[in-house]
C-alpha cells in the first residue's frame, strides 16, 4: 500500500495505535503484529506476491543459519553459491527472464536463426529488488563473518518484510535494524514528532512536486518530436527533479513512519544535486544501495586494492550491476555504464578527490548535474533509440517550448520550497539550523507545506517510480 494513498492515511493511525497499545512486556506480540500488518499491507498489491516475499525470507534465513557454521561452509563452498542463487532466483525469473529471452531471440534472428522460449506474463512483485537485496545481503554478511546468524525467526521475518521499507527501501543492514527489532521499544514523543515531520515533507515532495512535474515530463517525453530543443531540455531537467522528489519523498516517508514506531532507518539522500562529481553524487544518492553494492560487489571484486586498471574494471562492473538491478532493459544497463565510465574518468584524473570552492565548485556542480541529467534521460526512455532521439532534439528550434503553462506555474511554485530547504541546508547550515529553532518559523513552515499538499497536490495515489524496481 502506497504512503500517498488515502487508504494508508486511514490505516496507519490504527497500526500506530494498536502497536503502542500492546504493553512493552509483550514485545513478541508487538513484533507479530508488525509482521501481520506488513504482510497485509504488502498483499494489498497482489496476495500472491506475499509468497515470493516469504520464500526469499525462508531461503535466506536458513542460508544464514548454515553460513554461521564456518566448518560446513569451508568444506562445501557450493552451499554458499546455492543459497545465494536460490535467494536471487525469484528476482532473476520475475525481472529478467523475458529480457534475456527477448535479447537472445533477437540476437539469433540477426544471424538468421529462429529460436525462442515461451515468455512469462507474470507481473513483477512489488519491491522485489529491495527486499531480495536486503535478505541476500544479510546472508552474505553472515557468510563473511560480519554478523552472527539471527536465530529468532519472528525478528528476521519482520526484518525482511517491515512495511515502511519493503516496497522501495531503504535497504537496511541486519546489524542496524535487527537489534532495534529485538529491543523492547518505548514510545518517544520527540522521535514520533520528528517522524511526522519527515512524513509531511516526504508527502510534499511526492504529491506536490514529483507528481506535478511528472505530468509535464510525460507530456514532452511522450511526444518529444513536437517540442523544441529548449522544451526538451526543460523536460530533461524536470525529470531529474521528478525522480529525486519521488524517490526521496518515499524514502523520507519510510523513515518518518518507522520513527513513529520507534525504529531508525538510514536516510537515503543527502542533497545529491549539490555533488561536485559523479563519484560524490553516489555518496549522496540512494545511499543504502551504494553501500550494498560497495560491500557485496565492489569490495569482493577487489575494490581499490588492486592495480589501476583492475580498479577501473571493478567500478564499471559494480555500476553495470546497479543498472541491471534497476530493470531489465538496455537503457538501465547503459545508464549504469555511463555512471561507471564517468567515475573511472574522474578517478583517472583525480577529480573525485579534488576539493574546490566558489565559482569553480559551482561549475563542477553544474557539470555533474548535466551529466546526471543526460543519464536520467536514458534511464527514463523506453529504448536507447528514444533517448538518442530526444537528446537529438536539443539542437533544434522548431516546435513548442512549453508543454503546459498552468502546470509549469504549479511546478515553479512547488520548486521554491525545495530550493530553500536544499540550498539553506547545504550552503548555510548554521543559519538554517538557527531558523529551525524559532517556533513561529517552524509552525508557519508546517502549515504552509500542509496547505500546499492540500491545494496543489495530485491526490490520485499514483505509484512511486522506484516501486516498479
Amino acid at each position: 500500500m502506497l504512503f500517498n494513498s488515502f487508504k494508508f492515511l486511514l490505516i496507519f493511525p490504527l497500526i500506530f495505535g494498536v502497536y503502542w497499545a500492546i504493553p512493552a512486556k509483550f514485545n513478541q506480540w508487538r513484533k507479530w503484529f508488525l509482521v501481520l500488518a506488513s504482510y497485509l499491507l504488502y498483499m494489498n498489491w497482489k496476495p500472491a506476491y506475499a509468497l515470493v516475499l516469504f520464500g526469499v525470507t525462508l531461503i535466506t534465513y536458513f542460508g544464514g543459519y548454515l553460513f554461521d557454521n564456518q566448518r560446513v561452509v569451508n568444506n562445501n563452498k557450493q552451499i554458499v553459491w546455492l543459497f545465494a542463487l536460490l535467494g536471487l532466483f525469484p528476482l532473476l525469473v520475475f525481472k529478467y527472464y523475458n529480457f534475456i529471452n527477448n535479447s537472445l531471440t533477437d540476437g539469433l534472428a540477426a544471424i538468421g536463426l529462429k529460436f525462442s522460449l515461451p515468455g512469462l506474463n507474470w507481473a513483477v512483485p512489488v519491491g522485489i529488488s529491495f527486499f531480495t537485496f536486503q535478505a541476500v545481503g544479510y546472508m552474505l554478511d553472515v557468510y563473511h563473518g560480519r554478523i552472527k546468524a539471527e536465530r529468532n525467526f519472528t525478528a528476521y521475518l519482520l526484518f525482511v518484510s517491515f512495511f515502511p521499507q519493503v516496497a522501495s527501501g531503504p535497504i537496511s543492514k541486519a546489524d542496524e535494524l535487527l537489534p532495534q527489532i529485538k529491543k523492547t521499544q518505548s514510545f518517544n514523543y520527540d522521535q514520533a514528532v520528528c517522524g511526522l515531520k519527515y512524513l509531511l515533507w516526504g508527502m510534499f515532495l511526492k504529491v506536490v512536486l514529483a507528481d506535478r512535474v511528472g505530468i509535464y515530463v510525460d507530456t514532452v517525453f511522450g511526444a518529444y518530436e513536437k517540442f523544441s530543443g529548449l522544451g526538451c531540455v526543460i523536460a530533461s531537467v524536470f525529470y531529474s527533479i521528478q525522480i529525486y522528489a519521488d524517490f526521496a519523498g518515499y524514502s523520507l516517508m519510510a523513515v518518518g513512519v518507522a520513527k513513529t514506531l520507534g525504529f531508525n532507518l538510514i536516510n537515503n539522500f543527502k542533497r545529491p544535486y549539490f555533488a561536485a562529481s559523479v563519484t560524490e553524487f553516489w555518496k549522496r544518492w540512494h545511499i543504502s544501495l551504494t553501500r550494498w553494492l560497495t560491500q557485496q560487489v565492489y569490495i569482493p571484486l577487489g575494490g581499490s586494492r588492486c592495480g589501476k586498471f583492475r580498479t577501473y574494471w571493478n567500478i564499471l562492473v559494480t555500476f553495470l550491476v546497479s543498472g541491471i538491478w534497476h530493470g531489465a532493459n538496455w537503457t538501465f544497463i547503459v545508464w549504469g555504464g555511463m555512471h561507471g565510465v564517468f567515475q573511472i574518468v574522474e578517478k583517472a584524473f583525480g577529480w573525485n578527490k579534488k576539493e574546490s570552492k566558489g565559482v569553480v565548485k559551482t561549475l563542477r556542480i553544474l557539470v555533474t548535474f548535466t551529466i546526471v541529467t543526460l543519464a536520467w534521460v536514458v534511464f527514463r526512455s523506453p529504448s536507447i533509440g528514444e533517448a538518442v532521439g530526444l537528446m537529438g532534439r536539443y539542437f533544434t528550434s522548431a516546435g513548442k517550448t512549453i508543454a503546459d503553462i498552468q502546470c509549469l506555474a504549479y511546478i515553479i511554485i512547488a520548486i521554491i520550497p525545495l530550493l530553500l530547504f536544499e540550498f539553506g541546508k547545504e550552503v548555510f547550515p548554521r543559519i538554517y539550523s538557527m531558523l529551525c529553532n524559532v517556533r513561529v518559523i517552524r509552525w508557519v513552515t508546517y502549515l504552509a507545506v500542509f496547505a500546499m499538499i492540500v491545494l496543489l497536490g495530485v491526490h490520485d495515489g499514483s505509484s512511486f517510480i522506484y516501486v516498479s524496481f
